[in-house]
């Protein structure tokens, strides 16, 4: 269970270095028309990207790994509690 825990932290933070590499290669308009790439971000990074602050890149980085480790636990306790349920021999 702590590896899959491990593995979304690191997608958190291959996250926000995918965003960071996608806005700053396009300049000109790196979120698009009509707030389509605003609305991506807002799903994939909720609480460091949420703000209207500007942030490092460090700190955005652990926040959004340390929450998809928060969101791995959830859905691995959840996946274990229903998987053990839904087979009663495991027990």
């Amino acid at each position: 269970m702590k590896s899959r825990i491990a593995i979304w932290a690191i997608l958190g933070a291959l996250v926000v270095v995918a965003w960071s590499n996608y806005i700053s290669e396009t300049l000109s308009n790196p979120l698009g028309r009509g707030g389509s790439g605003r609305i991506l971000i807002h799903l994939t990074c909720p609480i460091s990207l949420a703000s209207h602050h500007p942030q490092g890149f460090y700190f955005v980085l652990i926040a959004n790994a340390a929450t998809y480790a928060l969101a791995g636990i959830v859905v691995e306790i959840m996946r274990r509690h229903y998987h053990i349920r839904s087979n009663p021999n495991l027990n």
